[in-house]
């Protein structure tokens, strides 16, 4: 736990706070996604967001359980009324990018209506206070959520088979870990293990153990492995964004210090996002990506010089 809380201090002063910030969410949206079972990759939502290609699976359709782009939505929606003005700055620099609503409708409107009243359930039991504020009860509040979103599934049914058995068929429900895990990062910002969500932290397994105390044995394993992590990467987001801006030739009123910024958290825009972005034209999003790019290539070719 003291990673976390160096992790947390950290992004309090750190000047790339944004980016990591904008990078985890889509860690985060990962994570639920792997619990919802519809394995993605990081990349894969990148590519996604940069323009580069279609929702990640959205081609398979019914094949998947879960439609990623409601995972996506949810995710975001569990920060909408964030306080934090660097996190909800992140989130509407991304929604400048890329309408989650909208993606979510065209791709997973049945996926909204059966999740959309679960996900407020948990949301409102994941914001009420905690008392000792340690992780075990962190882990209860994770169990008592979980009993809340126990669908009443129908009986068995009744199956004729073509020879004239009966076969009783036991109906399943769907997975709902990965919305309990939309809420962690909420609770330990509510249990002042942060004083922010950093929506990386998804510290949910893909079935709950015996009881709370072996959830929170495994939950402080995670969190150390996830929070050393993010320092790891919230240094060398430092490096590259320190090394960038300080070797730029650019006027004060030059966008491309802010693009190099966005390529960090986005890698890969393409020319349309950056116009909307930046509110430049098309023509102008095109120079300035190759502008961002070619003093990239530069700064690169130094760093391999300089080692």
């Amino acid at each position: 736990m003291l990673s976390l809380g160096r992790l947390d201090g950290r992004l309090n002063h750190s000047p790339c706070a944004d980016i990591f910030l904008a990078r985890a969410r889509l860690a985060g949206t990962v994570a639920l996604a792997g619990l919802a079972g519809v394995p993605v990759r990081v990349e894969d939502l990148q590519n996604w967001i940069a323009g580069r290609s279609p929702p990640p699976r959205s081609h398979e359709g019914l094949n998947d359980p879960i439609s990623l782009t409601s995972i996506f939505h949810i995710a975001l929606l569990r920060e909408e009324q964030e306080s934090d003005p660097i996190a909800k700055a992140t989130l509407n620099t991304l929604r400048t990018i890329i309408d989650d609503r909208t993606e979510a409708e065209t791709y997973g409107p049945g996926d909204l209506a059966h999740f959309g009243p679960m996900w407020r359930q948990i949301r409102a039991a994941a914001s009420a206070p905690f008392v000792t504020g340690d992780l075990i009860e962190v882990a209860e509040r994770i169990f008592a959520v979980a009993a809340l979103t126990e669908e009443a599934l129908p009986t068995d049914t009744a199956i004729t088979t073509i020879d004239g058995r009966t076969l009783n068929i036991a109906p399943k429900g769907r997975d709902r870990n990965w919305l309990i895990g939309t809420a962690v990062p909420l609770m330990l910002r509510q249990a002042d293990f942060t004083s922010r969500i950093i929506a990386s932290m998804i510290v949910m397994p893909k079935f709950l153990p015996p009881s709370p105390a072996h959830l929170a044995i495994w939950m402080e394993k995670e969190i150390g492995r996830l929070s050393i992590a993010g320092l790891v990467e919230l240094t060398e987001l430092e490096r590259l964004a320190a090394s960038m801006l300080s070797d730029r030739d650019v006027t004060r009123r030059s966008k491309v210090p802010l693009l190099d910024r966005l390529l960090l958290a986005y890698p890969g825009l393409q020319p349309p996002a950056i116009a909307r972005l930046l509110q430049v034209t098309p023509q102008g999003a095109r120079k300035l990506l190759r502008a961002a790019q070619q003093a990239n290539a530069g700064t690169g070719k130094r760093q391999m010089n300089s080692g």
